[in-house]
């Protein structure tokens, strides 16, 4: 997907330049905006040639658009992998992938602590279908392997995970997968191909939600799916029957934000990790979640496996839902807001806003207590962030 030249470069560098001409369309710098959803032919002989398989072209707008493949190439090349299919979003990304792989009488395993929707996709829409999912607690490798069956497709999980950034132990689970011949499938948004990547440790395939750190600027849906050119066929084709395709703009959007991607994650990986340190010296803080802090639980195989611990820091605060309230009600430079990945820090109180329809008791079985914050470190200055967040503290202990 990219040339010998693009794998000769940084990855700085690559994130500008690669997967793309030397000579652009009409001498522009950037990559153009093709804004069409039908492409001509010249002739019958240039259908024919199509038809063949001799002349690789673009057809219709739902099966490829020049903005895309050129978005498609670059992160291909930044993930180390054979062949990429972008989407209109993460979700579309990961629900395509896995309906590509799986058919009736099928069975996958997925860890508890993956994405509530991703969860709510293989417990319910696929049953409808006669595909069975078993739920394994993230980390036990024993349940992991007893989980697994003759039938079982793939292992899905996050890595980081969303909140609690638990580390999944790659070169385990290939083991494990490769015992019983079964695929994995990892989404690593939260590390990022910066910061990791998966298919060096032998994971069939990984998806990303390039809403997040890939665009970067809090201003586009989209999401990925990676890996060898064999796996990514079948999901190809559904794609183009699903039609959940991104369109030209998202994917200039994409491209743009992908030239300053590595250095915007660099500064949050650095600015995160200062954030966290302020948070689990706070004495209001309970606890801190960060997989680069030597207080986590997998931060050993977090440091084998990463370069940066990414820019999301898990706390829980001291006190009460009401505590917690007044805490948000005092920031004045952090937004509230349910990502991460972007320019701006964004705080996320998950108990009123990702699980807002769960009762408390549900809510508590999962982890997600009254007082659970996820943080996103954006591009700020990390003592202005530490500065709203000691402010926000503070008031937050006085009760009116």
């Amino acid at each position: 997907m990219s040339t010998k030249k693009d794998k000769k470069l940084g990855m700085a560098s690559r994130a500008i330049h690669a997967g793309e001409p030397r000579e652009r369309y009409a001498d522009t710098l950037t990559t153009p905006i093709f804004q069409t959803s039908t492409y001509v032919f010249k002739n019958s002989r240039d259908i024919e040639e199509y038809t063949k398989g001799n002349k690789p072209r673009f057809e219709y707008g739902r099966y490829g658009n020049p903005t895309e493949l050129i978005a498609e190439r670059r992160i291909a090349d930044l993930e180390g992998a054979e062949d990429c299919l972008v989407f209109s979003s993460g979700m579309m990304a990961i629900t395509t992938t896995i309906l590509s792989l799986v058919k009736t009488g099928d069975h996958i395993v997925i860890t508890d602590d993956s994405y509530k929707k991703t969860l709510e996709f293989c417990k319910s829409y696929l049953q409808r279908f006669g595909v069975d999912c078993t739920i394994v607690p993230f980390g036990d490798y024993e349940a992991l392997d007893r989980a697994i069956r003759k039938n079982t497709r793939f292992i899905f999980s996050e890595s980081p995970t969303n909140p609690y950034l638990n580390v999944f132990d790659l070169v385990l689970l290939k083991k494990i997968a490769d015992r019983h011949g079964v695929l994995t499938l990892i989404d690593s948004t939260i590390a990022t191909p910066i910061n990791q990547r998966p298919l060096e440790y032998g994971i069939d395939l990984v998806t990303h939600s390039c809403t997040k750190y890939m665009s970067g600027h809090n201003d586009i849906l989209a999401g990925t799916v990676l890996g060898s050119k064999e796996l990514i066929a079948p999901i190809r084709s559904l794609h183009k029957s699903m039609g959940g395709l991104i369109d030209a703009h998202c994917c200039y959007l994409l491209l743009r934000g992908l030239k300053t991607f590595p250095m915007r994650v660099h500064h949050q990986n650095t600015a995160a990790l200062e954030v966290a340190r302020f948070l689990e010296g706070h004495p209001s803080v309970e606890r801190v979640y960060y997989p680069f802090l030597e207080s986590h639980q997998h931060h050993a195989i977090a440091r084998e496996q990463m370069k940066g611990g990414g820019c999301v820091v898990t706390f829980v605060m001291k006190g009460d839902l009401a505590a917690a309230n007044r805490f948000m009600d005092s920031l004045s430079m952090i937004f509230i807001g349910p990502s991460f990945g972007g320019a701006e820090t964004l705080i996320t109180h998950p108990a009123t806003v990702s699980y807002y329809d769960y009762t408390r008791e549900q809510r508590y079985e999962l982890g997600i207590t009254d007082t659970l914050f996820r943080l996103a470190v954006g591009l700020e200055n990390p003592e202005d962030i530490i500065s709203d967040l000691e402010s926000a503290f503070s008031k937050a202990g006085k009760k009116s």
